[in-house]
C-alpha cells in the first residue's frame, strides 16, 4: 500500500508568503485578502494522485462531522479541550486545515492526533531541543500558505494534517489559563470559528468555585474584536444555564445547530464590516468572494461570571500547594496623579488622532473630585498643557530643561479644569515625529515635583507604617499613574529603546515611583519594548487595535486602573509554613476595583496552619491621606486530597508566567548573577517547571517524530524520542531507508511532510501579525514574544 505522506501544523508565527505560493495552493484565492478578513480557509487544498488520473470529487471533500469543547473552572483556572472529528469520504487523501484561536494567556498543555487506529501525541521539548529534532528530520524547506480570521489578545493555531481516503479523523487539543478578573468579572473566552459549518457542535462550561457565583452572564457570541461586555449588552438566547444546588456550582451549554450557525455566521460578518477601520482593508477587495466562505464563522462565545469576595480575601489548600486569592472591596478610592504623555506624530493622523481625541473626552469625564492630572504631549517635541493659560501651552525646545525649571503643576480634577483640559484635547494636531524618550522623562519629573495643597499631607495618619524604607511612600499623598500612548517607534532624540527602559526605569524611583502603563496604538508601535518598559516600572502593556471602536478600547483600559483601592501591597508568610523559593509574586504596587491578584505556593511538609499577613496603605477621609492596612488570617492545612482542587497546575502556571515577566524585564537571579544560564535565572526557573508540567511556552515547543516501522533498524515512536535509539538515529541519518521529504515549512521552523511519517513542531509567541504591501506580499512583522 502506498505510504502518504501526513503533515501536523501547529503554528504561532508570522509567514512570509507570496501571492502565487497561495494561488498554488488554493486557486480559488487569486489575492491575498487583507490580515482583517473573516476567513478561515478549511477543507480539501488540492487532491493528491496516485500514478493515475482521478476523477473530479468535488462534492467528497472532508467533512467536519462533530465539534466539541469542553471547559472545567475550577476556583479561576480554567482547563479547555477541543476535539474535532472529520472524516474523508474521497478515495484519495486531501489535506484539510484548520486555524484556531485561543487566549493570549492560555498554554497549551496536550495535543493528540488519530488518524484511523493511529493516534500521535506531541511532548514539550526544550526550544533548542524541538528545533534540533526538526532539523534532523527535514530534507528541503518550501513555503505553505496560511490564511487566518484574527481576534484580539489571541493567539493563532494552525492545524494541518492529510487525511486517508475514506477514513475518520480526530484531534484534540487542550490549553489552560488562570481567568483575570476585569471590572468585577472573570471573562472566559472560546472561539468558535470550526471554517464550516458542522452538523453538530456542542459547547459545555462547567463552573465550579469556593464562594457562592454572584454574577453569570452570557453575552450573544461577540466577534473577538469588541471591548469586555457589560450587563447592558445582549444575552445569548441559545445558551441554557444550570445552576448548581449549593450556589457555587453552574453549567452553561450551547448546542447551535445548523440554522443557528447561519445565522451567527451571518451576524459575525456584519459586526466585523462595521467594527474594522476601513482603510486597513486590503485594495481592491470583492466582498462577492465571501459568499462561500463565510460559513463557520460564528465567533467568540464568552462566559462572565463573579464570585462572593470574602472581605479578607481566601486561601485553598489543597495537596502541598495553596492560593491566596484577594480582591479588597468596599474602601474609598485612593487619589491619584494621572499623568497622560499623548503621542502627536504625524503617524497619528487621521482616525487615530480623532479617536484619541474621543477617548480622552470621556477619560477625563471619569476622573475624581479629588484626583490631578497633567498632560504632556509630544512628538519632535515636548509640550506640558498649562490651564492656567489655555493659550500658551508651555513648550519645551530640543535641550529639556533641569527638573527644576518645570513649573506646571498638576491640575485639580474640579469640573472647570475638565473643561478646560477638553478643550486642549480638541486641539490636539498630528506632525512631525516621535520623542519617546524625552516625553516619559518630562512624565517623570512632572511626577517628581509634584507640587500639591498642603491639605492634603496627613502623615499623622501614617506615623506608624515602616515598610522598609523604599516600600513607604505613605508622604506622597497620591498615587502617581503614568499612561503613555504611543503608536510608533522613537525617531527623534534617544532612539535606542533598551537605552529608554533602562535610564526612564533609574528615574522612576524613590518615594515617588509612578506606575506606568502603556499604550500601543495600531500594529506598528513597538509592543516589545512597550511591554518591557512598563513591567520594569510596575505596569502593563495594552494593545490597543486600530478599528472603530478604538476610543471605546482606551476608555476601557482607563476604567481598568483609575480606581487603585490599595498601594504598596505586601503578602507576608511565615518562613518555616512555606517551601523556600515556592512563593509566587507578593507584592504589589497596587490593586485595582473590580481586580484580584493570586499568590501560590507551596507548603512546608510539618505546616499544620498558614497565617499570611496582608499590608498596605489605603486611602484616608475623603480619598485623601493614607492609613495603613492590616489583614491577619489564620487556615489550617489538612492532608487531605481534592482531585478537582488544580492547585498544583495553577502554582505552575502562575509562576511561569510570572518568571517569564521578570526575565523578559531584565531581572536577573535572586543571587544577582548577570549570567542567562543560571539555573537561578528566572528564564531557567521557567523552563524546567514548563518541561514538569508540559506548558507550551516561548521557551519550549511541541514535537512529535513517528517514523515508519519499515524505514528504521528498529521501531520508533513519539513516546521513544528520549532513548538512546532515538538518539541514533538522529546521529546515524542513514538508518533510514531511501527517506523522501517533501518539506513544508513556515518561518523556517515548523512542519515537514515526509513520506517516512509525521514531524510536528510548534514554538509559541504571543500573535500573529501580518501586513499587505504593493505586491500582494505578506511580510512578516514584529512578534510580541
Amino acid at each position: 500500500m502506498t505510504r502518504w505522506w501526513l503533515t501536523t501544523v501547529l503554528c504561532f508565527t508570522v509567514l512570509s508568503l507570496s501571492a502565487q505560493t497561495v494561488s498554488a495552493v488554493h486557486p480559488t484565492f487569486p489575492r491575498f485578502p487583507s490580515v482583517h478578513d473573516p476567513r478561515v480557509i478549511v477543507g480539501s487544498r488540492y487532491k493528491a494522485v496516485d500514478e493515475e488520473i482521478i476523477e473530479d470529487e468535488t462534492d467528497a471533500s472532508i467533512k467536519v462531522t462533530h465539534m466539541r469543547v469542553r471547559s472545567e473552572i475550577a476556583m479561576r483556572y480554567a482547563r479547555t479541550i477541543i476535539v474535532c472529528n472529520l472524516y474523508n469520504p474521497s478515495r484519495h487523501p486531501e489535506e484539510v486545515t484548520f486555524n484556531l484561536l485561543l487566549p493570549d494567556t492560555a498554554f497549551i498543555s496536550g495535543f493528540t492526533m488519530t488518524l484511523g487506529e493511529e493516534t500521535y501525541e506531541a511532548y514539550v521539548k526544550e526550544t533548542e531541543e524541538a528545533k534540533q529534532i526538526y532539523n534532523d528530520a527535514v530534507a528541503q524547506d518550501t513555503s505553505a500558505a496560511h490564511i487566518a480570521t484574527d481576534a484580539r489578545e489571541s493567539n493563532h493555531f494552525t492545524i494541518k494534517f492529510n487525511v486517508e481516503g475514506r477514513t475518520n479523523a480526530t484531534y484534540r487539543l487542550r490549553y489552560e489559563e488562570l481567568l483575570v478578573r476585569r471590572n468585577g468579572v472573570y471573562n472566559h473566552a472560546i472561539n468558535l470559528h470550526p471554517g464550516t459549518l458542522v452538523p453538530k457542535m456542542d459547547v459545555v462550561v462547567h463552573i465550579k468555585e469556593s464562594q457562592k457565583i454572584s454574577v453569570l452572564r452570557v453575552p450573544e457570541l461577540r466577534t473577538g474584536n469588541e471591548i469586555d461586555a457589560t450587563e447592558k449588552d445582549a444575552q445569548n438566547p441559545k445558551a441554557v444555564i444550570r445552576r448548581g444546588k449549593n450556589a457555587r456550582e453552574a453549567t452553561i451549554t450551547f448546542t447551535p445547530d445548523l440554522a443557528e450557525q447561519r445565522r451567527l455566521a451571518e451576524i459575525y460578518v456584519e459586526k466585523r464590516k462595521q467594527s474594522l477601520d476601513p482603510d486597513s482593508l486590503n485594495v481592491g477587495y470583492d466582498s462577492s468572494e465571501e459568499e462561500n466562505d463565510n460559513e463557520g464563522l460564528l465567533g467568540q462565545f464568552v462566559v462572565q461570571y463573579d464570585v462572593d469576595q470574602p472581605k479578607n480575601g481566601e486561601i485553598l489548600v489543597n495537596d502541598g500547594y495553596f492560593v491566596h486569592f484577594f480582591a479588597p472591596s468596599s474602601l474609598p478610592p485612593l487619589s491619584k496623579h494621572v499623568v497622560f504623555v499623548l503621542d502627536t506624530s504625524g503617524s497619528m493622523l487621521g482616525d487615530k488622532i480623532e479617536q484619541l481625541r474621543k477617548a480622552m473626552d470621556a477619560i477625563l469625564s471619569d476622573l475624581n473630585p479629588s484626583d490631578y492630572f497633567s498632560i504632556v504631549e509630544f512628538n519632535s517635541f515636548v509640550k506640558v498643557h498649562d490651564l492656567r493659560d489655555i493659550d500658551k501651552s508651555m513648550p519645551l525646545p530640543d535641550a529639556l530643561p533641569s527638573s527644576t525649571d518645570i513649573k506646571v503643576p498638576p491640575a485639580l480634577a474640579s469640573p472647570e479644569n475638565i473643561a478646560l483640559a477638553k478643550n486642549i484635547v480638541t486641539r490636539l494636531v498630528a506632525e512631525e515625529g516621535t520623542n519617546i524618550y524625552e516625553a516619559l522623562d518630562v512624565a517623570i519629573k512632572i511626577v517628581q515635583n509634584g507640587d500639591y495643597p498642603a491639605a492634603l499631607t496627613d502623615s499623622a495618619n501614617v506615623s506608624t507604617v515602616d515598610y522598609n524604607n523604599e516600600a513607604n511612600q505613605s508622604k506622597y499623598e497620591l498615587e502617581p499613574i503614568i499612561i503613555f500612548l504611543t503608536d510608533g517607534e522613537p525617531t527623534e532624540g534617544e532612539t535606542i529603546t533598551e537605552r529608554i527602559i533602562i535610564n526612564i526605569s533609574e528615574r522612576n524611583s524613590g518615594a515617588k515611583r509612578a506606575t506606568l502603563h502603556s499604550l500601543a496604538f495600531g500594529e506598528d508601535a513597538d509592543r516589545v519594548f512597550l511591554r518591557k518598559l512598563s513591567l520594569r516600572n510596575d505596569g502593563f502593556m495594552r494593545h490597543i487595535y486600530e478599528a472603530a471602536d478604538a476610543a471605546l478600547q482606551l476608555h476601557d483600559f482607563y476604567r481598568e486602573v483609575s480606581s487603585p483601592l490599595l498601594s504598596n501591597v505586601r503578602f507576608q508568610y511565615p518562613r518555616q509554613q512555606i517551601k523556600e523559593g515556592s512563593l509566587s509574586q507578593s507584592q504589589f504596587r497596587t490593586i485595582n476595583d473590580g481586580s484580584e491578584v493570586a499568590v501560590v505556593g507551596r507548603i512546608a511538609e510539618r505546616s499544620k496552619e498558614i497565617t499570611p499577613l496582608v499590608l498596605g496603605l489605603r486611602a484616608g477621609s475623603k480619598g485623601r491621606g493614607r492609613k495603613p492596612y492590616e489583614v491577619n488570617s489564620t487556615v489550617p492545612v489538612t492532608q487531605s486530597k481534592d482531585d478537582y482542587l488544580p492547585l498544583e497546575r495553577l502554582w505552575a502556571y502562575l509562576t511561569i508566567k510570572q518568571l517569564l515577566d521578570r526575565s523578559e524585564a531584565g531581572e536577573t537571579s535572586q543571587s544577582g548573577s548577570d549570567d542567562d544560564n543560571s539555573e537561578e535565572s528566572p528564564e531557567k526557573k521557567a523552563l524546567a517547571i514548563a518541561l514538569k508540567y508540559s506548558f507550551v511556552t516561548p521557551l519550549t515547543s511541541l514535537v512529535v517524530v513517528r517514523l515508519n516501522k519499515t524505514d528504521v533498524l528498529d521501531a520508533l515512536d513519539a513516546e521513544t524520542v528520549d532513548e538512546p535509539r532515538f538518539l541514533r538515529y538522529m546521529s546515524e541519518p542513514l538508518l533510514l531507508k531511501e527517506p523522501t521529504y517533501t518539506g513544508a515549512s513556515t518561518g523556517g521552523e515548523l512542519s515537514v511532510q515526509s513520506s517516512a511519517g509525521p514531524v510536528l513542531f510548534v514554538r509559541a509567541t504571543r500573535r500573529f501579525t501580518a501586513t499587505i504591501d504593493s505586491g500582494n506580499r505578506i511580510t512578516p512583522l514584529n512578534i510580541d514574544c
